[in-house]
């Protein structure tokens, strides 16, 4: 045991925890006044049935010995058996330095967050018994089996690992891929399914601006533990991710508020914060793989695309109403990407892109990766939120719409202004 690396990754976990109330405000203060409690709530729900399906056995489905390289042996770690003992002499007790049992917990932390990403598709009009159903079904079936794709390296927990990680060689330093590709992906099906809501196409407006802009800030705060942390160590990797994440969160900031003021004339509180999220969503994949300056160019392009992304949905008539698809799925296919690209063996693990001497080789892989995650979540999520609409039923009432889910569904409305 190294009680450094565990001390680190005991913050590192502390900050993935802050991301919950900070997805839970991001979100909350987008969207109607008469859904606020709703939308925070989807958040904290997926928190809490991911995290205890990933402790009875979704740590073994991501990181026990790997079936055919498509998902762990659900046997291998079932119900934590073998994380933790007494006196160590019968489990696999450390991993890195650092109990094997806190690593776990770190990692359901990402599924948890990759889960309630998929709630902004929802805004509004999916029922909440529905979205507990879906985000625990969606866990096992579309995050445990990719996150194992990704990864679960060779020979580290189990001697087998995912092919995404081993076989293909794509380079996914945190997620970009596992977490906002798949849980951008699972949004888009979600948004078709679920149709458009009433108020579609009539420039609805946040019902609390400065909530939405604490939320990503604490978003931010948190996204170093999960792009820092997942170097699992207090080391020269760790501080490179964080100063990446930073570099590129600036770069993207700036980005998304000139097109923003190129486009429609003025820049808006939305826009800083849309545009913090998506430098964060790019380098999610990269923080270890580019350089600082890399970095930034990442965040550039990321910032420029994804505002014009966004407007996707106008165009083909599907309701993302938080921008999940626009932010999350089209950022995480940028970092992915841009690995090919602007990846530098100078950085901490990178391998040279396109423009470093690389030529197409890392590109594609990445571009591999990228699509395979891509097809398979939307899928699968398509598939699952049919058969939930078909079944139990996946969208409230028009009438439970428009006076609203916090005061039909929760009896809880955000404030009282009586």
């Amino acid at each position: 045991m190294d009680t450094g690396t565990t001390a680190f990754m005991l913050c590192s976990i502390i900050g993935l925890t802050v991301m919950i109330p900070g997805l839970a405000l991001f979100y909350g203060g987008m969207v109607s006044v008469k859904s606020s409690v709703n939308m925070m709530m989807m958040t904290y729900g997926a928190v809490a049935v991911v995290g205890l399906l990933w402790f009875v056995f979704g740590f073994s489905l991501v990181f026990g010995d790997s079936i055919g390289g498509l998902f762990g042996n659900p046997g291998d770690f079932f119900g934590s058996s073998g994380l933790f003992s007494p006196d160590g002499s019968t489990a696999q007790t450390s991993y890195s330095g650092l109990p094997i049992l806190l690593f776990s917990l770190f990692q359901a932390l990402f599924a948890c967050i990759t889960v309630a990403l998929i709630s902004g598709a929802a805004a509004d009009r999916m029922k909440f018994s529905a979205w507990m159903v879906f985000a625990g079904i969606w866990a096992v079936v579309v995050y445990f089996p990719v996150a194992h794709w990704v990864f679960a390296f060779d020979g580290v927990v189990s001697e087998h690992g995912g092919w995404i990680a081993n076989k293909l060689g794509a380079l996914d330093f945190a997620g970009g891929t596992a977490v906002h590709i798949n849980a951008g992906a699972g949004a888009l099906a979600v948004a078709i399914v679920l149709g458009k809501s009433a108020n579609f196409g009539r420039g609805t407006k946040p019902h609390s601006v400065p909530l939405t802009l604490l939320g990503a800030g604490l978003l931010w705060a948190g996204w170093y533990a999960f792009n820092g942390g997942s170097w699992l160590g207090a080391s020269d990797g760790a501080a490179f991710a964080m100063v990446t994440s930073f570099l590129a969160t600036c770069a993207a900031t700036l980005a998304w508020l000139s097109v923003e003021k190129l486009k429609d004339g003025h820049v808006t509180g939305i826009g800083a914060a849309s545009g913090a999220i998506t430098g964060l969503v790019a380098i999610t994949p990269a923080c270890g793989d580019v350089t600082p300056m890399g970095a930034i160019v990442v965040g550039l392009v990321a910032g420029a695309i994804c505002p014009l992304a966004v407007g996707l949905k106008d165009r083909f008539g599907y309701d993302d109403s938080l921008d999940v698809v626009g932010v999350h799925l089209v950022g995480g296919i940028i970092g992915t990407l841009m690995i090919g690209i602007v990846g530098s063996a100078e950085s901490v693990q990178g391998i040279d892109g396109l423009l470093y001497g690389g030529g197409l080789d890392q590109f594609w892989r990445q571009l591999a990766a990228a699509a395979a995650v891509l097809v398979y979540s939307f899928v699968v999520s398509l598939v699952l939120a049919l058969a939930i609409k078909s079944t139990m039923g996946i969208r409230i009432s028009p009438e439970d719409e428009e006076l609203g889910i916090d005061a039909r569904l929760h009896r809880d409305p955000a404030y009282e202004l009586a």
